[in-house]
């Protein structure tokens, strides 16, 4: 029985496809395997902090976010107080209040 070239070409082209989904399925689970059996990454570097940071009086921290060679507090009194990362001296300050 010979089949029309319109179904072979169909044919082969299942088959094709086929191939590739596996071939890509077969690629995808090794590279999942692979990245769970690997060590893991180190982690991001953590920020140097100084021994302790003093903030004014009555004021508490509601916000800190780190620099280069920075820490920023924001305060509940609406200040940015800006200190060295290394010492934990007051560099700069600004009043957010109008």
């Amino acid at each position: 029985m010979n089949e029309p070239a319109n179904l072979r070409f169909l044919r082969r082209l299942v088959t094709a496809l086929t191939g590739t989904m596996i071939v890509g399925l077969i690629i995808l689970i090794a590279l999942i395997v692979i990245r769970f059996w690997s060590t893991p990454a180190a982690g991001p570097a953590l920020p140097q902090l100084p021994e302790a940071i003093s903030l004014p009086e009555g004021a508490s921290a509601q916000a800190i976010t780190f620099g280069t060679g920075w820490i920023a507090v924001v305060t509940d009194d609406q200040q940015i107080l800006v200190y060295d990362s290394a010492s934990g001296a007051l560099r700069d300050s600004l009043d957010l209040r109008d």
